[in-house]
């Protein structure tokens, strides 16, 4: 008997928690296959069998909480397991054990059947499951034959073309939906649900960073139509060259680099009775994934040019959609852009990725009118919002680091002097 117990989860992560079995109790495993996911604040990680043979006990249910090396489910690797078919609806065989006739269990073996499903990642499944796609159809690109979330969205895709959206990542559900009234439907008026470690772990961290800062938010403005109107020039040849689509993200990134070259204090941390100063630039990007809101590094961003950062993001957006990123590329920030933009967000006051002193909000692009040389024009504008911890960085440079971003972002040729 072999004990699957919780792997290292990642720097200063201790628990998680058991948000999905894969396997049931009396079910055959292979080495490498996905037992249980585990939820923790920044990513899902799912444990593997390190072994063949057959699942004989779960020590612990859906949401539990669990520690690191707890141990999570016993495999019995003296019992293999035959191949068992999926569809029939037949009793799973196991290899005869020592003391069991094997005809006995050659007769009981069921018929095999021309297709059984694949081998699939939970994402896939649950993507499969909410679109009724049939997993047996659908070929896996992934090691050994595995079919990924992509696999089952490029199907999709085949089945259903012309549907454009179909790849992009559903928006995370904020609130569950409101049930009926009791009475009506027999749906009762409230529902509870526990919070998850990462809803838990995210509300400690907001709460920590409202109390261990002293934290305030500035604002300010950019004409857009500059950048708009040389994105809208180059995008079509940056897709055909570079493979990417060029966002106004990567120029954001950029311009936030160079304004923080010239604020340092803005890229800081407080680390007991000592400011940390920072001579490199690890920007964290607010994404949002199916699990919620997660924030990839694209590391020394201030070294790499627009089109790389556009790449770096391209990728990081996609391993977020596909539930890859690992913790790797969800640590050691020195600074954050969020983007509530996205979502219809005039103007927010964003909460410090702590220990960072400093994120940058950005909002919704809306025509405006705007006094231009003495005449009103309509010009597409958005808010802009620098929150940050006073405790290092003074109201001035907090100020002055947004007047440089909105100066860069509405004389982008200055990004390529710099």
């Amino acid at each position: 008997m072999t004990a699957i117990k919780v792997p290292p989860l990642g720097e200063s992560i201790v628990e998680a928690t058991v948000s999905r079995w894969l396997k049931h109790e009396g079910d055959a495993v292979s080495p490498g296959e996905s037992l249980v996911e585990l939820e923790t604040d920044k990513i899902t990680v799912e444990v593997p069998a390190m072994l063949q043979g057959r699942l004989v006990k779960r020590l612990h249910a859906e949401g539990d909480i669990v520690k690191v090396d707890d141990v999570l489910c016993e495999i019995d690797e003296a019992v293999a397991a035959l191949p068992v078919e999926q569809e029939t609806g037949q009793p799973r065989v196991l290899a005869p054990s020592p003391g069991h006739s094997p005809a006995v269990s050659m007769a009981a073996a069921p018929e095999p059947s021309p297709k059984s499903a694949p081998r699939a990642s939970p994402a896939a499944q649950r993507t499969a499951e909410d679109h009724g796609v049939d997993l047996r159809q659908v070929e896996g690109t992934g090691r050994g034959g595995v079919v990924s979330k992509a696999d089952v969205l490029d199907e999709l895709n085949r089945a259903s073309a012309p549907v454009a959206s179909i790849a992009a990542a559903p928006p995370p559900r904020l609130v569950p939906p409101a049930p009926s009234p009791a009475g009506l439907s027999g749906t009762p008026r409230e529902t509870r649900e526990k919070l998850s470690t990462r809803r838990r772990r995210m509300a400690e961290h907001l709460l920590e960073a409202q109390h261990a800062t002293a934290h305030l938010t500035t604002f300010n403005e950019i004409d857009m139509s500059t950048i708009a109107a040389l994105r809208q020039r180059l995008k079509g040849r940056i897709e055909t060259t570079h493979g990417i689509k060029l966002s106004f993200m990567p120029f954001f990134v950029k311009a936030a680099c160079l304004a923080l070259r010239e604020i340092p204090s803005v890229n800081a941390q407080m680390d007991g009775d000592s400011i940390v100063y920072k001579h490199y630039v690890h920007m964290g990007i607010a994404v949002a994934s199916e699990g919620g809101l997660v924030v990839p590094v694209i590391r020394d961003a201030d070294r790499k040019s627009i089109l790389e950062v556009g790449r770096e993001l391209t990728a990081m957006a996609q391993k977020a959609r596909e539930g890859k990123l690992t913790m790797d590329d969800l640590t050691g920030g020195s600074f954050t852009i969020t983007n509530g933009g996205v979502f219809g967000s005039l103007v927010s006051t964003p909460i410090l990725n702590y220990p960072q002193v400093g994120i940058l909000g950005l909002h919704k692009i809306q025509d405006r009118p705007v006094a231009v040389d003495g005449r009103v024009e309509i010009r597409p504008m958005m808010y802009v919002a620098l929150s940050y911890d006073h405790r290092i960085i003074e109201g001035q440079h907090a100020v002055l680091f947004l007047v440089r971003v909105k100066e860069l972002m509405e004389d982008p040729g200055a990004m390529l002097v710099e």
